[in-house]
Order: C-alpha cells, then structure tokens, then sequence
C-alpha cells in the first residue's frame, strides 16, 4: 500500500542493492546455512550465507590480530561467529545466566560474556562446529538470537528502571510484545538450528496479534516484513522518563512512557533517530528522532507494524546508505509519513504529552524499589564478563546467580543489574560482588559514563580499537580531571572503533570516532540527556593530540561553568562548536 503521491516516485532510478536479491532468493532466510554447517573445508559461510546468517543473529568474524600470521603460514584466517541473543528489556534469569555462563566457557574462543548496548549479551569466538549446540543450548534455556541483526527490528530496549518498579514492568512487557509482533515468521531458525523443533522463548506468545490488512506486505509467510525484508536494520526501544538511558535518539522507533495517575497510560511516538555515518560521505549523517504524536495503548502494536511497513515499502533498497528510516523520513517528509502510518494503524495520532529527560547513565550501587526490594548496579566496563587478574568477575557473576532469588537486568550503557534483592540477601549477594572485583569504590564516576564498542580484534569494520583503548585512556581523564579539581565530576564519553554508531558516540558529549589505527576525529558539544547530536572538531587526531585538546578545555569549563553545567552545553555555549540544530543540514558545516 503506498500513499497516494506515492513517495517511492521520489526513489532514484537505479537497480536494487545484491542484498535484496540474495534476501528475496534465499526462501525466507533459509538459503544453504544448513550445507555450510558440514563443509569441513572452511570455517566460514560461503556466498550469501554470510549475509543470511545475520538474520539469525550472527556475525562471521576472525580473530584479526592473528591474522597476518595465519595468511603467512598460508592458513584460513581463524574464521568464528559472533552471536547476539534476543533479550527484550534486557531481563534474564538467573537459570539463564548460569547456561550463558557455562557455554561461553566451555564453547568460545575467548570465554567471555559481552554484554552490549542493545540491552543483550554477545558470545564471540563461536566456531562452526559449536553454532548449531549454541542455538539448541540456548533454546533450552528459553533463549534464541532470531533478529538481533539483519534488515530486522532488531532486539527491543526498555529502560532499566529498578525504582518505579510497577511502571517498569508494565513497559517490559510491552517492549516483550513489540519484539514478539515484529519478529520474523519464517520457520527457517528452528529448522535450521532446532531440527524443526518448537522456540521454547516464543511459547507465552503462542496467539499472534491479529493484524491490519494496511500493514500486510501481501505475503503469507511473512505479513509485516515481507519477502524482502526491510531495507536496512530497525531498531525500537521502550524508554521511561525522566531516564534515557536506552539512548533513544539512535533508534527508529520510540515509545516513550507516560505515566498519568500512577498508571502508564499511553506512549509518545518518536520516529526516524539513527547515528551511523560514513567518513567524509556528507549524504550520510546522524539524526535524532521526530516527535510524531501520542497513542493509547490499545494502538501500540499497529503503530509498531505501521511504522515498520511504511519504512518497508518507502525505504530506499537501492542505496543501502540512504536506507535507513530517517532518511526515508527526510525524503518524503515527516508529514507525509505520519499520515500514512496514521492509514495505517486506523488511528490518528494525538498531541504530543508532556515529557523531559534529565538523566541518561546507571545508577551505580544499591537502590531500594517502590515494593521494598533491593537493586544493585554493577558497573561493568566495556560490558565484558571475564575473569582478569585480581578481578574474577565471571565466576563472582555465577556465584551470584547460584544464590540470587530475583532477576538479572542488563542496561543499555553495558551494565549488569542484579534486581529484586529481598533485604535479608543484600549483604550476602554485596560480599560476593566486592570479593570478586565487581564493586569498586575506585572506580570514578567519569569512568562510568564512559563505553566503547568491541572493535579490535574480532570486528571486521573496525579502523581503530575502542574497547581495549578506552581503560587506559580512562586513566588519563581521570587524570585530567584530578589536575583541574574536577574529580566529582563526570563526562559523557563514547569511543567507537569506526563510523557505524555501534559506541554511540554521536550522542555523546566527547566523542571519538576511530579513523585509522591511533587516529580518531573528534567531536564534541552533545549533552548529558542524550537529545542533541555534537559536531566534529577535528578530525584524524592522535590520542597525545586529542588530551592536549581535552586539557585546555577541562581547565576552562573547570573556571568558567555555570552551576551545574555539562561539559557539552559549556562547548556549546563559550563556542568550542555550533550546536548541531538540523542534522541532515548543518551535521558537516564547521
């Protein structure tokens, strides 16, 4: 169904991208995966199986720092995958954790759990001979990866909310329902993985959601999405003010929560937030999301579909730069694009309610829920759960899961909640956390506002390494910050290893975006509520350039801020850069 201008008339006229004729070829992300599994002269995915395999949530990855080694000894790059699990809300059980636990020990190469800021967890290092035991582990547990990457709504985000615990689990269980009504209906997963046997993740969803005829892509296998799928990756959240602290400006789809009378009444709709870029490709740009209006909850799922088909139908599949939704948007324009999915959904949106963030990072440390019960935040840095020297944060995660009655939440900013600690287990479940490395009052609080993305050595984008810089590069803050009496304070700090906005650096208010190795542009002026994009300021800098720059800027914010004032409205407002107001104009004007 198209409007009736038809904004696809404004398409340029060239043929579609090779990644919808493998998706249209591949009978509804089948493919040949399954006769990949058994080719024994590879460790890899061959032709557009390496494409398809994304769609059920994995990436092929080598190990790059061995790279060159192996090519010399005239071997195979060590070719893995990494897996994304599906975890709406982020919430696991502690069940659950024990199996992920138990699998990335015995079964990774490098025996870690990464946890990552779509609110999930990642294993790298799977090899082929364990991808399909990996699945059916997972599905045991209740668990799958079914479109946490791919031209998919990917894995949906809620805020991690542990205080206003009633309104919290109300937007869980949306964020569950959102997930569970835009996954992909293809049987292709559990024939491929599971034998054909049942998604025990999926089972509480037994009866789909009945849905509009508007929204129907007029294939039986796959209504919403289509035979095609979309055209690029999707990504929606589920997000409580005052706290954004799933980012929601990097996202297509946003509900944001609105409370009236203690009950959750409805959601403001924002559409079109995105962060990925190209370097030096000024077509391609960061973008926050639009305001589109309020809705009930009775309109929430046929705004999700609606949203979803318009950008399926209207989304660019020639260009797969210019295919993201908030460029669908700034084509056709948002007017149109609200009344299509207005047709869409058989509602008309209401005026926006009233809503403000004032927070984005965790809560570090104990916070007591409206019920009584008990929350501890674990600040895990760069996400990754391993045991180090001196801090065994692996094993002192399973010791806690052994004991723990309540659940775990894993937060969008790469941290690890352990909630609904009833009070008589405080004090055991603390002791086990600071006896393994995962409490530290060392740690400062610009440390805490600080994340990376993986990049090197497993990413195959990476220009620049992000999660092994950042800790050292911490340091150095930290020691920025001593000198000019700023230790209380903090800073939001982002460092990705290449343009694609994994880190989101493009809502941060310092960020790094890796150019070559050792180079990173430099970009500064977001704020600490996440709701504005920051400009470049310089750009393929090294890192004893960059501190130069930072050491003159902290001085100055450190003699002339206002009460109160983040680092990044201070660049704003004493000019170190423009604000950024329209992000697909002025992004790149200096």
């Amino acid at each position: 169904m198209s409007h009736p201008s038809d904004p696809r008339a404004k398409l340029p006229d060239a043929p579609p991208a090779d990644n919808e004729r493998l998706k249209g070829e591949s009978h509804y992300l089948e493919g040949s995966i399954s006769n990949d599994l058994v080719d024994g002269l590879s460790g890899g995915f061959r032709g557009d199986n390496f494409q398809l395999i994304r769609f059920h949530g994995m990436y092929e990855q080598d190990d790059r720092d061995i790279r060159a080694e192996r090519v010399a000894q005239k071997l195979e790059p060590l070719k893995n995958v990494m897996l994304r699990c599906r975890l709406p809300g982020g919430i696991i059980q502690p069940k659950q954790w024990l199996g992920i636990d138990q699998f990335a020990g015995a079964q990774t190469l490098y025996g870690s759990i990464r946890l990552t800021n779509r609110q999930t967890f990642q294993f790298h290092g799977v090899l082929k001979d364990h991808i399909k035991p990996m699945h059916q582990w997972l599905n045991e547990l209740g668990l799958d990866s079914i479109a946490t990457a791919g031209d998919v709504n990917r894995n949906v985000l809620c805020t991690s909310n542990p205080v206003e615990s009633s309104l919290h689990r109300e937007a869980y269980e949306w964020a569950k329902k959102i997930s569970e009504h835009l996954l992909p209906k293809t049987l292709a997963y559990a024939e491929i993985w599971l034998d054909g046997e049942k998604l025990h993740s999926t089972e509480q969803f037994a009866e789909a959601v009945p849905l509009k005829e508007s929204v129907k892509s007029g294939d039986a296998t796959e209504p919403v999405l289509g035979k095609n799928y979309l055209p690029r990756k999707f990504k929606t959240t589920v997000v409580i003010p005052p706290h954004n602290d799933v980012d929601l400006h990097a996202n297509d789809l946003n509900f944001v929560a609105i409370e009236e009378h203690g009950c959750l009444a409805g959601f403001n709709v924002l559409v079109g937030g995105g962060l990925s870029m190209e370097h030096g490709n000024h077509a391609t740009y960061p973008n926050t999301a639009r305001e589109f209006g309020f809705i009930g909850l009775d309109k929430v799922l046929d705004c999700a579909a609606a949203v979803v088909s318009v950008q399926r139908d209207w989304g660019d599949r020639s260009n797969r730069k210019a295919a993201k939704t908030r460029y669908t948007l700034e084509r056709v324009g948002t007017k149109t694009f609200i009344e299509e999915v207005e047709n869409r959904m058989g509602a008309e949106f209401q005026p926006i309610r009233p809503y403000q963030f004032t927070s984005r990072g965790d809560r570090i440390g104990w916070v007591q829920g409206e019920d009584g019960r008990w929350h501890l935040t674990l600040f895990i840095e760069n996400g990754r759960i391993l045991d180090y020297p001196g801090r065994a944060l692996k094993t002192g995660m399973r010791e806690i899961a052994q004991v723990h009655q309540g659940d775990f939440r894993l937060t969008a900013n790469q941290n690890l909640i352990v909630a609904n600690v009833p009070e008589a287990q405080k004090s055991e479940i603390e002791q086990i956390a600071r006896a393994h490395g995962l409490i530290s009052d060392a740690v400062s609080p610009q440390r805490e506002n600080s994340m990376a993305c993986v990049s090197y050595p497993t990413c195959p984008l990476a220009m620049a390494e992000a999660e092994r810089f950042l800790p050292q590069f911490a340091d150095k803050i930290d020691a920025l910050f001593a000198k000019h009496s700023l230790a209380e304070e903090h800073i939001v700090l982002r460092i990705t290893g290449c343009p694609n906005g994994c880190g989101r650096a493009m809502l941060a208010e310092i960020g790094l975006v890796g150019k070559a190795l050792g180079r990173y542009n430099l970009h500064t002026g977001g704020n600490r509520e996440g709701t504005r994009i920051p400009r470049l300021f310089q750009e393929n800098i090294t890192e004893a350039e960059i501190l130069q720059i930072l050491d003159g800027w902290f001085a100055d914010w450190a003699a002339h801020r206002q009460a109160g004032e983040g680092f990044g409205d201070f660049a704003v407002r004493t000019g170190i850069v423009k604000p950024v107001l329209d992000a697909p104009r002025d992004f790149w004007v200096a």
